[in-house]
């Protein structure tokens, strides 16, 4: 696999190219010069789980690191396993550049250390934004196997309950009675078999379940994942959006969903 390696002061991209990934486009990649050492650096992803989130941005010491604006359900960056962050303690800013936005902006420090890797959760909501900073332990396995972990970023005024997440392929429980804003550690998942996941309220044994109005009289429709994992990868599972918003027609109903971290 052939990486590309791209920076700006203290911060840089990296990307890999090959036939499962799109390259970034002139315009972002203009943006970074080219970097050969990646000794005294960390790597870090960013996803957006801020409920109603539509034109978000990213600054670190000043540095703007996303060149298209993030929404409710992106990751950053999109086409590869993350941007490169200078060791050490880092100022960050999240914020909307449209004047009539109704976020709130926020900034927050992260000490992060040189050759780990991060995800930047951002989560709750644009007028109540929080974020949540989790080292990412990713170890590649040295049989066939992926990885996955399970990350819980709902969103509710009112008390929110923990959750299982069940895997069909397995007929068990994954995770277990995993809290809001709880994000598990990396377990071991069979690659190129399909699995479905399903969201429970822990301990429950039932899935749980959004409404489709469409056709009338409409129906509950479960909550589920879909994942055919790679070789060697590894995985991250959120549940986000309003947990109270279950009609499907919803902006914010609440979802599962998987992006790769490796």
């Amino acid at each position: 696999m052939k990486f590309i390696k791209t920076y700006i002061p203290g911060i840089a991209i990296l990307l890999f190219s090959g036939s499962i990934m799109v390259s970034c486009t002139k315009s972002f990649d203009e943006k970074f010069k080219e970097q050969d050492d990646f000794s005294n650096s960390s790597i870090m992803q960013v996803y957006v789980a801020t409920v109603n989130a539509s034109r978000n941005f990213v600054w670190v010491d000043a540095n703007r690191i996303n060149g298209a604006s993030l929404a409710t359900g992106s990751v950053f960056p999109t086409t590869g396993y993350g941007f490169n962050v200078g060791g050490g303690l880092r100022n960050f800013l999240v914020r909307d550049t449209l004047s009539t936005s109704t976020q709130v902006p926020y900034s927050f420090a992260e000490n992060l250390q040189a050759g780990k890797t991060y995800t930047l959760f951002m989560y709750d909501t644009i007028t109540s934004p929080k974020q949540k900073t989790v080292q990412t332990d990713i170890e590649v396995p040295t049989d066939t196997t992926a990885r996955i972990r399970f990350a819980h970023f709902s969103y509710s005024p009112n008390a929110v309950p923990n959750v299982d997440i069940f895997s069909v392929k397995r007929n068990a429980n994954i995770f277990t009675n995993v809290a809001l804003t709880e994000v598990t550690g990396f377990i071991p998942i069979a690659s190129g078999v399909t699995d479905t996941l399903y969201i429970r309220t822990a301990g429950s044994g039932t899935n749980l379940q959004n409404f489709n109005p469409s056709p009338a009289p409409g129906a509950a429709v479960n909550i589920f994942a879909v994942l055919t994992p790679t070789i060697k990868r590894s995985y991250t599972l959120i549940f986000r959006g309003g947990y109270r918003a279950i009609n499907t027609t919803n902006t914010t109903v609440r979802s599962l969903s998987v992006f790769v971290n490796r």
